[in-house]
């Protein structure tokens, strides 16, 4: 049962206007992120690296993300960025969600997510908010802060911040729609930014962008993350298996082992093992008890950080989530991709989509035999990485540049006694050559990395 101090209560009438709790103002601007967050690391680890851009290049940046992330608490949390953690939920079916742990109580627990969120918006009175992929929030319950926000005398500038690919195009549309997202997006959002490129996933006209949302709409780049510089021992080369959150990771990691287990002598390899913190303590025991004696094999539960994990690594086999993908992008790694296909297909079209570019390998989830695995990743260790046109990694440069714009218009606006009415600040776009896209939709200005 929700406590009674989450919730304002009142028989007074209710103002027009909303008012923020204690407002006030620091030396920095004050930015809320939203990230909903269910299955895996993808969505936390995409908002952290934005918050740590932001809080980078703006003097006095204050960033609070509002996330329902299990893992949260184990990630590294830089200065100037704080959480408020939601009661976490679980994906049971592409737009089906259920309490992960307390799972009897499902009203409540939407309705503790819902009042947390209003409250951590309002007490925490932003200069601006980033959405991560959900306009409404999960099953709509960030429509009232988003109303509550522009109802304020001073309302904060609002962005919906989406990965390259959500879902494959047809039921993304469905989705969409059933969500009035787009209704959502025009009524709320100052701006859309596309952490992808066309080049790679055309956003806007694979989900149907109608005209009003795509004007909003600016493809940012890829997102670089951290690198570290490679160590070199001469030993036998290195292979690093990762899956991401590792919830539904095993199987990849049983074929990779079971496929190591039958290489010939004269084969060589030193490999490690990231479980990941979501996968099941009896797969992971399985594991252990089956594979944990081999040779030249370390086994890690977790690792928050594998910045390091990469620069060692010769070859990766990983999934094909968005943040594993900026992380071998930026890495330069080599890599053999086994996507999941179920219960969106996200990871499938990308994985699909990088490898017709060159860029890594791929095993489709219903062939991936230990025998086809390894064989993937030996090959990928006789090959150099492939000369491909380097992909656009200057998503988080271009992310800091239209946080500025926005925050300065909203700065100028307030004097102005800019009201929730006003018209959303047009995005100075650079028309892309791509014949296919729509003429409204344009890229963020070139920026070097």
């Amino acid at each position: 049962m929700v406590e009674e101090s989450l919730v304002t209560r009142s028989t007074a009438p209710v103002a027009a206007v909303e008012v923020a709790v204690q407002p006030s103002r620091a030396i920095g601007p004050k930015i809320l992120l939203y990230s909903h967050d269910t299955f895996g690391l993808g969505n936390i680890h995409r908002t952290l690296l934005v918050a740590e851009a932001l809080t980078g290049a703006l003097p006095g940046a204050a960033v609070l993300i509002v996330t329902g992330s299990p893992v949260i608490h184990a990630l590294r949390i830089p200065d100037g960025i704080d959480y408020v953690k939601l009661p976490c939920l679980d994906r049971v079916a592409a737009e089906r969600y259920q309490p992960r742990f307390l799972s009897s109580w499902s009203d409540d627990v939407k309705r503790m997510r819902r009042d947390i969120l209003r409250k951590a918006a309002l007490g925490f009175d932003p200069d601006l908010v980033i959405v991560d992929k959900r306009a409404t929030g999960v099953d709509g319950e960030l429509l009232g802060t988003l109303a509550a926000l522009k109802r304020l005398r001073r309302p904060p500038r609002i962005v919906l911040g989406l990965r390259d690919i959500l879902d494959e195009p047809a039921r993304t549309r469905h989705a969409l729609a059933k969500s009035h997202a787009f209704a959502t997006i025009e009524r709320y959002y100052d701006e859309v930014w596309v952490y992808g490129t066309p080049v790679v996933f055309d956003t806007v006209r694979e989900y149907g962008f109608p005209e009003a949302v795509a004007r909003k709409t600016a493809f940012c780049g890829y997102l670089r993350t951290r690198t570290e510089g490679r160590p070199s021992d001469g030993g036998a080369p290195r292979v690093l298996v990762t899956t991401g959150g590792g919830g539904d990771g095993s199987d990849v990691v049983e074929a990779y082992l079971e496929g190591l287990l039958g290489l010939p002598r004269r084969f060589a390899l030193r490999t490690t093992i990231v479980f990941g913190p979501q996968m099941p303590e009896s797969r992971r025991t399985r594991i252990l008890e089956r594979f944990g004696v081999i040779p030249d094999v370390a086994f890690f539960d977790f690792e928050p950080d594998l910045g390091r994990r990469y620069a060692e690594a010769d070859v990766v086999v990983s999934m094909a989530g968005y943040s594993t993908m900026c992380e071998l992008l930026s890495s330069g790694r080599r890599a053999v991709l086994v996507p999941r296909a179920e219960p969106v297909r996200e990871q499938l079209i990308r994985a699909r989509r990088f490898a017709d570019l060159g860029y890594f390998d791929l095993v489709e989830p219903g062939q991936l035999t230990p025998e086809r695995l390894i064989g993937k990743v030996l090959a990928a260790l006789r090959h150099d990485v492939a000369s491909v046109p380097p992909v656009d990694l200057g998503g988080l440069p271009r992310i800091v540049e239209r946080a500025r714009v926005l925050l300065r218009e909203g700065t100028r606006d307030a004097g102005a006694g800019r009201g929730p009415s006003g018209p959303p600040t047009p995005i100075t776009t650079r028309r892309s050559s791509n014949r296919s896209r729509p003429k409204h939709a344009g890229a963020l200005p070139s920026t070097s990395t």
